[in-house]
């Protein structure tokens, strides 16, 4: 650019228009750092819900074929053996509803995936270029 200090009306065209190149390259890479930045996020985010549900679903596994047990246990023997695999089984099926419930809010947390905020800044900013070049 030039070295002159001067205002915009008493710049060259060529002068401008390097600006508007200089601005609007600088304008393109920072709402592209944004997004990249706010996809990193929901993938995060989508990432440690999914890891909750896989914890729920072997939970459950586990609390299923303890609940079986038990069962099992309960036909076969006295109550102590069955009541103990009962409450074992119980207590890993409700350990896996509360994983299920965290993951499901960490996933609509991070879905869509669409970078909403960056998006916004990118109607702002072309509003504001739009409203700059009328005048």
């Amino acid at each position: 650019m030039s070295e002159r200090s001067e205002r915009p009306a008493d710049l060259t065209i060529a002068e401008l228009l390097e600006q508007l190149t200089g601005q609007t390259s600088r304008l393109v890479r920072q709402e592209v750092e944004l997004v990249r930045d706010e996809l990193m996020t929901k993938a995060s985010r989508a990432g440690m819900g999914g890891t909750l549900l896989g914890g729920s679903g072997a939970l459950a596994v586990y609390g299923t074929g303890a609940v079986v047990a038990g069962l099992i246990a309960a036909l076969a023997t006295e109550l102590p053996t069955w009541a103990s695999a009962l409450i074992v089984g119980g207590g890993l099926l409700t350990g896996s509803a509360v994983l299920a419930v965290l993951g499901r809010r960490k996933l609509r947390m991070a879905f869509p995936l669409v970078p909403k905020d960056a998006a916004e800044r990118v109607k702002a900013d072309a509003r504001a270029i739009a409203e700059g070049a009328r005048k």
